[in-house]
């Protein structure tokens, strides 16, 4: 359950692989049984076992024995997996493969020189004043047309790996970001019931700022104060996932020092990967049992996404919003809410709450997009294989509009629409919300 313990000396993690929690408890558990391949969204396409889940725990053990060295093939193949959660939701001996998995990888990055994922990922994605200048870059090469210039003249072919197919992901760069147009503090209206933290996470802010705008305008209706902390950096999901581990472990720790100065009754997020990040779970998982310890087992005890915050909370129940928002709308489950953290309920009780919103299922609406933040980017022929099976989940039920709850999900459900030519829009429930109040 706990990840590599932080070497204080050298800022990196512990060598002994084998004595790593996770790796020395959970290996044992697996019994080969092969559940994890039925429900593996990777495996289903692939159809090897270098791919199932428990292939993954396999390489795992052989990395731990020696069989096999900590290098960049072993590596590729760990990356094959979106780290869902999906096996270790459906597991029967209760492992939890993703954790076996982030931590070897983990285990290889720190084993290996890599400059320009030190940059991205200890450097880049660790300061906000970076990240906010990248997406201007992206934004300027977008709105003066020197993108489809690139395109056209085939320079985007000369970016690494996936990226020259997988950048029209990231094709909607808005000019203002959420920071740039919310306050740090706005005041609840009317009578105030709670003072409430907004974890305003990279994608939202970035990316999705009228998810931002929307959170904001809600939770502030409602009777809550709403602090946006000026410090806040990345939530670390991102380097769990690309094999940072000691970057994430240090973002979660100063992430929960800025907050626990806020004296919140709740700290609240709109990204399921953040949430999910911020969970007791990934805490436990990033830092350790010893370390979580009070204050910082109060501040992660506060911590709820926003549509469980908005019913559990506000108490916000269906057929309560009597203004009317004429739409047909489907919901997708995004792993890191649905798997991570069991929270299913909610948004759809969040979106029934809304007057002429009509909530129609898709089928399999817990399976993974195939997003799964930058998995996209490095597997993108992958991810849309996984994705074209959603899309057609989508498209049987003839929404207008697919709701769900986490960024990346947003911007690989957009692309799948634009794709598959479409129409449609993608929004969060909050900006549903929004859109019925006064």
């Amino acid at each position: 359950m706990l990840c590599p313990i932080a070497n204080k000396e050298s800022g990196g993690l512990v060598v002994n692989f084998k004595e790593l929690p996770p790796v020395k408890e959970q290996i044992r558990k697996c019994v080969r049984c092969g559940r994890c391949r039925t429900v593996c969204p990777v495996f289903a396409e692939v159809k090897n076992e270098t791919v199932a889940p428990r292939g993954h725990v396999f390489m795992v053990q052989m990395l731990r024995d020696g069989v096999v060295k900590p290098g960049a093939d072993v590596y590729e193949r760990l990356s094959n997996c979106l780290l869902c959660e999906t096996c270790s939701a459906f597991c029967p001996s209760g492992i939890d493969i993703h954790e076996l998995n982030a931590a070897a990888r983990s285990f290889i990055t720190e084993n290996q020189a890599n400059p320009a994922k030190r940059f991205v990922f200890d450097t880049l994605w660790t300061s906000p004043t970076l990240l906010r200048a990248s997406t201007a870059l992206m934004w300027g090469a977008h709105s003066t047309g020197l993108t489809k210039l690139a395109r056209s003249l085939g320079l985007t072919r000369m970016l690494p790996g996936d990226l020259p197919k997988a950048e029209r992901i990231l094709d909607r760069v808005p000019f203002l970001s959420a920071r740039d147009r919310l306050a740090d503090v706005t005041p609840a209206e009317g009578k105030q019931k709670f003072r409430v933290v907004y974890f305003l996470g990279c994608a939202t802010n970035l990316l999705r700022p009228e998810v931002a705008l929307a959170t904001v305008k809600v939770l502030s209706r409602y009777g809550c104060e709403v602090i946006i902390p000026k410090d806040l950096r990345c939530c670390g999901l991102p380097h769990i996932a690309n094999g940072k581990m000691s970057t994430a472990r240090s973002l979660v720790l100063h992430n929960f020092d800025v907050m626990s100065r806020c004296g919140a009754d709740y700290i609240v997020t709109d990204c399921a990967s953040c949430s999910s990040a911020l969970s007791e779970k990934n805490v436990k998982f990033v830092l350790g049992q010893e370390e979580l310890e009070a204050p910082l087992t109060q501040s992660v005890n506060k911590v709820m996404d926003l549509t469980a915050f908005l019913v559990n909370v506000i108490g916000i129940n269906p057929g309560e919003l009597v203004k009317r928002s004429e739409v047909r709308v489907t919901y997708h489950d995004p792993c890191h809410l649905a798997k991570a953290q069991n929270i299913t309920k909610e948004p759809r009780q969040l979106l029934r709450s809304i007057a002429g919103v009509e909530l129609i299922e898709m089928s399999e609406a817990d399976r993974c997009c195939g997003g799964s933040g930058t998995f996209a980017l490095t597997h993108y022929d992958m991810s849309m294989k996984i994705l074209d099976k959603k899309m057609a989940s989508i498209k049987t039920t003839a929404c207008d509009t697919v709701a769900t709850c986490c960024p990346s999900c947003s911007m690989q459900l957009a692309h799948g629409l634009k794709r598959n030519q479409l129409s449609g829009r993608v929004l969060h429930p909050v900006e549903l919300l929004a859109q019925t109040l006064p």
